[in-house]
């Protein structure tokens, strides 16, 4: 194990040996292992978005196995997905790449302003198809986030009981929120604090824009002259949201969009101190062959090899 790797391990201290085993896990796996930087493939989006949304652009994606291969073979740090896929393909894959279990999930069916996700697995799964974390999504600003915060407690203390790491998405999201407030650069360091004092090991939120959604909180971004302009900066709001950068903060891929586009918010991730990416949509809506040299530019440019 590398001198980066015990760096990050060391704010840890509070958890057991198990969660710092499976984090370091995490750390050394695939192209980018050591670097301190992740690049995770996560595909919940066949139960938060539906099939044909999702996989209807590369119909390969509707076959489980085929996002392991996928990451497996781009080199991706881990794999997250909910219950099903993992169980369909785990068997043929065990052991090539580590696993997050995503342990509940929102449809769309009822898109309700203020979401409240189902459970639809357990610590008890994770352990069983060799997981190395539990993935889990909060939506703080909605009518729920109590009743989340609540249930990520509990599984939380089951999960590093058992000496699985806890993976949060943190994603505003409520009817008191505007839609761009969601994504507005308070209240998305904000659900980066609320995540790590959740007990988040890993922390993934969305890339904040410039605006400020809270009143009381942009007389404080201008008084104490916070700066924002840029992506980079922005990213680096967030990672010192979470303890002071002493969190593993993540960053969603979000829908499909060009190459050039998320090249620029991989250099900004970079820059801004930011811990990686995790991506979807952009990653497995893709053929194969495609997929993989997109993928293996976002990892150049985290390891610094493309500029």
């Amino acid at each position: 194990m590398n001198e980066r790797t015990r760096d990050i391990l060391r704010w840890y201290t509070g958890e057991n040996p198990g969660v710092r085993t499976n984090l370091a896990r995490l750390l050394n796996h695939g192209r980018l292992a050591g670097t301190g930087k992740l690049v995770i493939l996560p595909v919940d989006q066949g139960f938060e978005h539906g099939p044909a949304r999702s996989f209807a652009p590369n119909p390969a994606g509707y076959d489980p196995r085929y996002h392991f291969q996928l990451a497996i073979e781009a080199g991706c740090n881990a794999y997250a997905a909910p219950l099903g896929f993992i169980e369909a393909g785990v068997s043929d894959y065990a052991g090539d790449i580590p696993l997050i279990l995503k342990v509940n999930n929102h449809d769309v069916l009822h898109d309700e302003k203020d979401p409240l996700s189902a459970v639809t697995s357990g610590v008890e799964d994770a352990l069983r198809l060799g997981c190395v974390a539990i993935g889990f999504t909060i939506y703080p600003g909605s009518s729920n986030s109590q009743v989340m915060y609540e249930q990520l407690r509990e599984l939380s203390a089951e999960a590093k009981s058992a000496g699985l790491a806890v993976v949060v998405w943190s994603y505003p999201r409520g009817s008191d929120l505007s839609k761009d407030g969601e994504t507005s650069i308070d209240v998305v360091a904000y659900a980066a604090q609320i995540a790590a004092q959740l007990g988040a090991n890993v922390i993934k939120v969305k890339l904040p824009s410039a605006k400020i959604e809270q009143a009381d909180a942009k007389k404080v971004y201008e008084k104490q002259e916070i700066p924002i302009s840029t992506l980079a900066e922005r990213v680096r709001h967030v990672v010192q949201s979470a303890f002071n950068g002493q969190r593993i903060v993540i960053f969603s891929g979000g829908a499909a969009t060009s190459d050039d586009h998320v090249f620029g918010e991989a250099r900004a991730i970079r820059d801004g101190g930011g811990f990686g990416s995790i991506i979807g949509r952009n990653s497995f809506q893709r053929k194969k062959e495609d997929a993989l040299k997109f993928l293996s530019t976002v990892m150049g440019i985290y390891e610094g090899s493309i500029k």
